[in-house]
């Protein structure tokens, strides 16, 4: 798998993440979160300047950190000497800052009329909430996640991780990547305006939400579907998650749980009168699957082609050897050491190429590491 495109990030590392443009001197804001990571193992606090906060460890494999102050003139000209041989600017700052420090779209594109730049932040650079402050738990809510997450008669929840800091530098990459055909085909670069808030509410609008709620239906369900049967399910020993949607998985479950009665039953007899007594479904499910153990109800439902899984805990998920042999899991590598980071996990990239494995990526790099190496890999550039 040939070919190389070539990245300049000014901005911290979690909303995009190549060669990042750091402070001098302190850097990604993230580095400052301990705990910190380094050749004498890991520590709460800082020891030496090879210790790095293991958060940015997990979001910067692969990265190339170049110090530039950019509140000088001569920061300014190394980040549009950098650009210039760019293919892709991607900012990770609050909406305008690199526009008033004079690097903004219009500034590169004078240099390099084909660069791609990226500009990803919580609203958007256009809007009345583009100046809100925002981190990924204020996405959540502003983008309405939350309000359809949690129990019905519950508070509104959020996601168990960073889901808008996460997700949205996937759609990022995939505009960038659309663009960078597009400059292929017409030799012009283009401005990529990327908000947190607007992937999480194009995601959720996935669903039919406009339905439930010109009906006046409960948007959180907990762990239970919006419709049907379809949940969470306690037997003995532990959780069962299991899915029954169409009218053949419920006749298939009735026969798994030899309750065939269930089938006649008017209450049930088809998806939308589940819909409607989904509670009344749900204990039926709950009062048979209840005296099984979990191995047992895995077992009785899949051997009748009911969909269903058990409900793994995280440390479980982290141990399973399926995740390690195919690369969605890997070491956590350290710029400054020989060896991963011992205890850590590196989430890696889960999609396998038939064209071969995927190479494994350096470890995150130490504050300026990359300084030395710019004038020989970017002409013109001169030595931190």
């Amino acid at each position: 798998m040939g070919g190389a495109v070539r990245l300049d990030e000014p901005g911290p590392a979690w909303g995009g993440g190549h060669q990042g443009g750091e402070i001098p001197g302190r850097g990604d804001p993230v580095r400052g979160n301990g705990p910190f990571a380094g050749p004498e193992g890991t520590h709460p606090r800082r020891n030496s300047d090879e210790d790095i906060s293991t958060r940015f460890l997990k979001r910067t494999q692969g990265v190339k950190s170049v110090t530039l102050d950019l509140k000088t003139e001569r920061g300014r000209e190394l980040f549009l000497e950098l650009a210039k041989q760019s293919d892709v600017v991607l900012e990770n700052l609050a909406p305008g800052s690199l526009r008033r420090a004079g690097l903004g779209y219009e500034e590169v594109a004078a240099v390099n009329p084909g660069i791609v730049y990226a500009s990803i932040s919580g609203y958007g650079q256009t809007g009345p909430y583009k100046d809100k402050p925002a981190h990924d738990p204020q996405i959540q809510g502003m983008s309405g996640l939350m309000d359809i997450n949690g129990e019905a008669d519950g508070p509104p929840v959020k996601v168990g991780f960073y889901i808008g800091d996460l997700v949205t530098p996937m759609f990022a990459c995939y505009s960038i990547l659309a663009a960078l055909r597009e400059k292929d085909r017409t030799g012009k670069g283009q401005y990529l305006d990327v908000s947190m808030m607007d992937t999480l509410v194009s995601l959720m609008f996935m669903e039919n939400l406009e339905e439930s709620i010109e009906v006046g239906l409960p948007l959180r369900t907990g762990n239970i579907s919006r419709s049907g049967p379809t949940g969470l399910y306690s037997a003995i020993g532990g959780d069962i998650s299991i899915t029954v949607t169409s009218d053949d998985q419920w006749r298939r479950m009735c026969e798994a749980l030899e309750c065939p009665e269930l089938l006649d039953d008017p209450r049930f007899d088809t998806y939308v009168n589940r819909t409607d007594n989904v509670e009344e479904a749900r204990l039926e499910i709950q009062d048979r699957i209840g005296k099984m153990t979990l191995p047992e109800a895995e077992q009785c439902l899949e051997s009748h082609d009911v969909p269903c899984a058990p409900v793994r805990t995280a440390e479980q998920v982290m141990n399973d050897r399926h995740f390690w042999d195919r690369g969605s899991l890997v070491p956590m590598n350290h710029g400054a050491m020989n060896e991963p980071v011992a205890g850590a996990v590196g989430a890696g990239f889960p999609v396998r190429f038939s064209g071969g494995e995927l190479p494994p990526l350096p470890g995150a790099p130490t504050l300026g590491m990359h300084n030395e190496e710019s004038p020989d890999r970017y002409p013109g550039v001169e030595r931190g």
